[in-house]
């Protein structure tokens, strides 16, 4: 079952966005892309307490992928989520379609991963 909304926590731990030091969900890069990035809008509740929606989920792991995976600074991943015209169109493709693909790949192993734990408890 997929939560519709996950607070800021769970969603540290879902991308792995992990303190190698400590071992605790390192809440405070989301935080920072908060501030960096005007896609990411959670919802603030009571007691500031942030949760985000699977769209909100989604443009994080973008997000994450840009920086993180393909290496891009803060503003080359600003430009591609933009759409800047510095940004050949070709390359902003390649990353759109290997980002689809790997996120294909991951829903798949997943998928594959819940489909033999089912064989594995009957």
């Amino acid at each position: 079952m997929v939560k519709t909304y996950l607070d800021i926590t769970e969603l540290s731990i879902k991308l792995n966005l992990i303190n190698k030091k400590t071992g605790k969900p390192a809440n405070h890069i989301l935080r920072f892309w908060e501030k960096e990035f005007s896609e990411i809008r959670p919802t603030i509740l009571k007691g500031n307490r942030r949760y985000y929606n699977q769209k909100q989920v989604e443009k994080i792991k973008y997000i994450k992928y840009l920086l993180k995976d393909k290496g891009l600074t803060i503003k080359g991943a600003k430009n591609i989520l933009k759409g800047k015209k510095n940004i050949d169109a070709i390359d902003r493709n390649i990353i759109e379609k290997e980002y689809l693909k790997n996120s294909i790949k991951n829903k798949s192993n997943n998928i594959l991963k819940k489909i033999k734990g089912l064989k594995n408890y009957g």
